[in-house]
């Protein structure tokens, strides 16, 4: 059975402690491979053979409800997630005015207009008409606390919610029990905390509400790729003009587009020319000649002609809908930094609950009377203070954003994972052909040797005969230029090539030898008479290709690659990061020392066969280096694969968004320096967030307890403790947001 990805939407997860327990009811699902949890957007992605449905009852066992979301699923499922935010935060912002309309009155007259304590009959009466008000604020305002809470005892587990629920209730109840028997306790001991357990419900339900909003924000990169597409297509069936929804897209549908109208689907043109914005994908500012034959590419732009295409690629295969779905599984990834932070979150609320129980019972033994008072306030303050959430959206918030943003620069980053390897690499492995240059080489000279009786064109013709099979770029340049010159190729026979060399063929029962000194050297070909000619060339950055007809050199061939305007500069950015850089090439030694001192790289490997790439990249990680490697996507995948992490040069449109950890969409290295650049700024940020909740906990519970009282006569308030409860996490929240103001480089 095939491997699936399943994204499910979970509902109940009220805190990060609930991500390792959905995460381990998953995996203990025969047939799950993984589960990951994304706390953030309250999405998991579970890869196996395992069904949905199989999937949705393992949720619910362990306490949790579940829906399954469609990889596919477009504006319509994303409007719709919209509608239930807002829904959400409105209903939120409803339960804070509730509770804290109650709350702030209290508060009020506690601090400045009265005694907040039970000592008549008729205090008694009104703090227990207080207390029934009380108790319709947590019914009303505070209800999901109390029920997650209670889910969360039924499947015996704890979390935010039974910190929440225990916090306010030991209030509550201790407050009713001072109105219902106040001569039981002491008179310093008959204070009732009604303010605090509404102000609480109220302080967090606000800070719920902020942080629903601040979420909000993080989707923006998917709304804009996902703003791309079109939401209709106009299809000829039967000879007619349809216009349906590009759901209904057939594979070999004919689609007609007009001026000023997005591309629906992937296709190739079969009628008309046009000029095409490919920019919102490629990053190329100009527009695309589409002609006959053409690919053209969802979410692109028609700027000038009427074009018919035939739909090659539809639904969830188009490019934009890869690009989308790979962006969305990249955001819900969980980096290794992240893991640290579910464990810790696992066994936060219980080790919160010793801690609370433990301070109580040391201030009703060893504390000041009245103790219980004390005991009640310090153990209430300590489970309302402490915070697993903001441990819990330390990371999400943080590769959601970084993704994010990295997605809009043309950056595609395939996971976590290799977000957080792309901040620690060493060394940067670049391919010279189309990454460091153009990838579309030029005949720049022909040489003839004197004792060729061949012209010019002659020399032309059998070469672009013995390469019109082979897809190497330097082939296809010959190829193309016999044809810009109207040259009518030799129809050679018998076609060996051989790696890293060149081409073997014969011609009427004659051996022609093309390619590089070494298969020169391996057939005996004498070229000494012609080496100063062949170094001039490659110092000048042109690859010299050699022709020889019988073992005889006939000609020198020589190509050019023109370097991308860019490439210094992108360079000289990696350098200035910390980043070595090295060229690997199949070039000779002196035209790839000549494109090295180009663009600035000191350390290149020239004559490097493909196969022996990989070991190249083996050879630095061996030396302790973290190793990216930076090539196409296909010819370089063995390498690409050993690498740390693999970089593929793509166009938005071919194979390598599929084939590397990280792809470039825009050609320029740029890219390659941007990717670097917000994967160390989102490692930087999740560290913020990460330290700034260790520190927040690690100071604040102390703090709560009462570790300050026997020097300073300090305890904290419920209501100050439950404040920054709230706040704790809409800190971590808005420091995530920072990351959208990630600037990357123009290109």
């Amino acid at each position: 059975m095939d491997t699936n990805r399943v994204q499910l939407n979970i509902i109940g997860a009220g805190c990060a402690s609930c991500v390792g327990k959905i995460e381990k009811a998953l995996n203990s699902v025969p047939g799950v491979d993984s589960a990951e949890m994304n706390f953030a957007e309250r999405i998991v992605e579970v890869s196996g053979t395992a069904t949905p449905q199989q999937l949705i009852a393992a949720v619910e066992a362990a306490g949790y409800n579940a829906t399954q979301l469609q990889a596919e699923a477009g504006n319509d499922a994303m409007d719709e997630k919209e509608q239930a935010d807002l829904d959400y935060y409105r209903s939120l912002l409803r339960h804070t005015f509730i509770a804290l309309s109650v709350g702030i009155p209290l508060m009020i007259y506690g601090l400045f207009i009265g005694e907040m304590t039970v000592t008549t009959t008729n205090e008694q009466l009104a703090w227990g008409l207080v207390g029934l008000v009380t108790l319709s604020i947590m019914l009303l305002s505070g209800k999901h606390f109390y029920v997650g809470a209670w889910k969360s005892f039924v499947h015996h587990n704890a979390n935010m919610d039974t910190l929440i629920a225990l916090g306010t209730g030991t209030a509550w109840l201790y407050s009713m029990l001072v109105v219902a028997f106040p001569t039981l306790l002491p008179e310093m001991a008959r204070h009732v905390y009604f303010e605090a357990t509404a102000m609480i419900i109220g302080l967090i339900n606000l800070g719920l509400a902020l942080e629903v909003k601040a979420r909000g924000k993080t989707s923006e990169a998917i709304k804009r790729l996902i703003g791309l597409q079109a939401k209709t297509a106009r299809v000829i069936r039967d000879g007619k003009e349809l216009d349906i929804d590009i759901a209904q897209v057939l594979q070999g549908d004919k689609v007609r587009v007009r001026p000023g109208e997005k591309i629906p689907v992937d296709g190739v043109v079969i009628e008309g020319a046009t000029m095409v914005d490919e920019s919102m994908l490629t990053g190329e500012p100009m527009p695309v000649e589409k002609a006959i034959d053409s690919e053209v590419v969802t979410g692109t732009l028609n700027k000038s002609g009427s074009i018919v295409f035939s739909a090659t690629r539809v639904g969830k295969d188009t490019a934009l809908a890869r690009i989308i779905a790979m962006v969305k599984r990249a955001q819900n990834s969980k980096p290794p930094i992240g893991r640290l932070a579910d464990v810790i979150a696992s066994y936060f609320v219980p080790a919160i609950m010793i801690i609370a129980i433990v301070s109580a019972m040391v201030w009703f033994n060893f504390g000041p009377e009245p103790s219980m008072v004390f005991a009640i306030v310090s153990a209430t303050t300590v489970l309302i203070i402490a915070c697993p959430c903001a441990l819990g959206l330390a990371t999400p918030m943080s590769v959601m954003v970084g993704v994010g943003k990295a997605a809009e620069s043309g950056v595609l980053i395939r996971n976590g994972e290799a977000l957080q390897t792309a901040s620690k690499i060493s060394v940067m492995v670049l391919d010279k052909t189309g990454t460091i240059t153009q990838g579309s080489p030029q005949v720049t000279d022909v040489v003839v040797t004197q004792v060729s009786s061949c012209g010019e064109d002659e020399v032309l013709a059998l070469a672009a005969g013995i390469e019109r099979h082979s897809e190497h770029p330097l082939a296809e340049a010959i190829v193309e230029t016999a044809n810009s010159r109207g040259i009518q190729m030799e129809a050679v026979e018998d076609f060996n090539a051989i790696s890293g060399r060149g081409v073997e063929a014969k011609l009427n029962g004659q051996t022609l030898l093309f390619g590089n000194q070494a298969l020169m050297q391996d057939f005996g070909v004498d070229t000494q008479a012609y080496q100063a000619k062949a170094q001039q060339l490659a110092a000048e950055a042109k690859t010299p290709m050699y022709l020889a007809q019988e073992n005889e050199l006939i000609a020198i061939i020589a190509v050019a690659d023109p370097i991308k305007p860019d490439s210094a500069e992108a360079i000289a950015r990696l350098k200035h990061s910390g980043i070595k850089v090295v060229m690997l090439t199949g070039d000779n030694q002196a035209t790839a020392a000549a494109v090295a001192a180009k663009v600035g790289i000191e350390t290149f490997f020239a004559e490097v066969m493909p196969q022996d790439k990989a070991s190249k990249v083996a050879e630095l990680q061996q030396e302790g280096e973290v190793v990216g490697m930076t090539g196409d996507g296909i010819n370089d995948a063995p390498a690409l694969a050993l690498a740390n992490v693999g970089f593929a040069i793509g166009t938005g449109t071919d194979v390598a968004i599929e084939s590397a950890d990280i792809t470039l969409m825009r050609g320029s290295l740029h890219g390659l320096a941007d990717a670097i650049a917000v994967s160390k700024a989102t490692l930087r940020n999740i560290k913020q967030n990460l330290f700034g909740a260790f520190v927040y906990n690690a100071a604040g519970i102390p703090i709560a307890a009462g570790i300050l009282y026997p020097m300073f006569g300090l305890l904290l308030n419920p209501v100050i403790a439950g404040a920054a409860m709230a706040f704790s996490s809409l800190t971590v929240v808005s420091n995530a947001n920072r990351l959208r103001l990630f600037k990357a480089k123009a290109h």
